[in-house]
């Protein structure tokens, strides 16, 4: 799904959720820049979308119109296409990397970041021989993840994994702190697309 339909979606459910939200407020809760949910307001509007309608204290109201329910409706299901696709896909990738594992004689792995891709690689792994070690993150430390407490760095050598699957979105900040953690990179393996 390309970036600006997933944030027309993520703009019209604000709409329908809010009818008056400021473009600030819309801007905190897209993660993105005032001027572009101004432009992306202004495009959008301009399409039929949404009417806006001034209110007291220069504000704005915006009332989401059939055209614009209708288009939002069509994106949520490109969405659940996509989340679907990626599923699958992150599943089959997660099956070939652990049977090849496995294969190799590894029993124990930790995993390297305790997103939804680690959800769905934890799916794959009880399908197999290997056991989680545990789980590392380097900004969840002590948070939860399926009912096992996720540990910091510091903690990962005392869980004596065989392998260490990384799949930390911040790719360039897992690399770093592997390398300074003295980790050999053959014990490494990323299932984050672009590395290893």
């Amino acid at each position: 799904m390309k970036t600006e339909d997933l944030r027309t979606l993520r703009l019209l459910e604000e709409i329908e959720r809010a009818s008056s939200p400021s473009q600030r407020d819309l801007a905190a809760r897209l993660g993105v820049s005032l001027g572009l949910v101004n432009s992306f307001v202004r495009r959008l509007a301009a399409k039929g979308y949404f009417k806006i309608t001034t209110l007291p204290k220069n504000r704005a109201r915006y009332i989401l119109t059939p055209k614009g329910a209708a288009e939002k409706a069509r994106l949520t299901l490109e969405y659940f296409q996509y989340s679907l696709r990626f599923y699958k896909d992150a599943r089959a990738s997660a099956r070939r990397v652990l049977a090849g594992l496995a294969g190799e004689g590894v029993r124990r792995v930790a995993f390297f970041g305790a997103g939804d891709l680690a959800e769905i690689v934890y799916v794959s792994l009880k399908e197999t021989p290997l056991t989680l070690a545990g789980v590392v993150d380097l900004s969840g430390a002590g948070k939860k993840f399926l009912g096992m407490e996720v540990k910091g760095l510091a903690d990962l050598a005392a869980m004596a994994p065989d392998r260490v699957l990384v799949m930390s979105p911040d790719t360039v900040a897992a690399r770093q702190a592997l390398e300074e953690s003295g980790i050999p990179p053959a014990r490494l393996v990323w299932l984050i697309s672009g590395e290893g």
